[in-house]
């Protein structure tokens, strides 16, 4: 089995993405952001959602990327570019490694930008919180055993609807920059969801 069909094979998750076309750049550009602030990935342009390869023309695709990646992403977002044979249809295979200049955000639209990260197979939004921890903790998003107290959040989170901050500083007697890095990390790496749109933030689990 070669390359291409081992990553369709094994679906989109946190470091792979497939799109049929790339016809708006600031769509592609939250991906691109999302992969470059968290561990890198690669985007297939030309594959479906279910993993069914049509092709791309790969000069009209790159065009529309390298737009976003320059234009739509700040700081500009590194991209190569691979063309796959497959069965007569072209795949295109951009690699966007993790980034050493994080965060990057994302223009929706004129003068609004926004933070995203990778989060199992989807780009979610950035809290403020994330994009500081981001730029101070590159390292933070490396995927390593669970420590004692990211175990014992979670652990409180199955007998407990939800956590605050404050309460979870409390529990393990942290403070409040070392406490942040550990829910950071967890809602990163998909075992916590952050709720921001209340009054106070809270984490439930994913």
């Amino acid at each position: 089995m070669d390359e291409l069909q081992r990553l369709i094979l094994n679906g989109e998750n946190d470091t792979v993405d497939f799109k049929q076309r790339v016809t708006k750049p600031d769509k592609i550009a939250r991906t691109l952001v999302s992969f470059a602030n968290t561990r890198g990935g690669v985007i297939l342009i030309g594959v479906k959602d279910n993993g069914y390869i049509c092709g791309i023309d790969p000069e009209e695709e790159k065009h529309t990327l390298q737009l976003a990646a320059d234009f739509y992403c700040d700081p500009p977002v590194q991209v190569r570019y691979e063309e796959v044979e497959q069965d007569d249809r072209t795949v295109l295979k951009v690699i966007v490694a993790e980034s050493d200049h994080k965060p990057h955000f994302a223009k929706l639209k004129e003068n609004d930008w926004r933070g995203y990260v990778r989060v199992k197979d989807t780009s979610v939004q950035t809290s403020k919180m994330v994009n500081k921890v981001l730029e101070q903790e590159a390292s933070q998003f490396e995927q390593k055993p669970l420590d004692r107290h990211e175990l014992a959040v979670l652990e409180y989170l199955r007998l407990h609807p939800r956590v605050t901050l404050r309460e979870f500083m409390k529990m393990a007697n942290l403070s409040e920059r070392r406490a942040y890095r550990i829910m950071v990390k967890l809602v990163i790496h998909g075992y916590l969801l952050l709720h921001d749109k209340e009054k106070e933030d809270f984490y439930t689990l994913a």
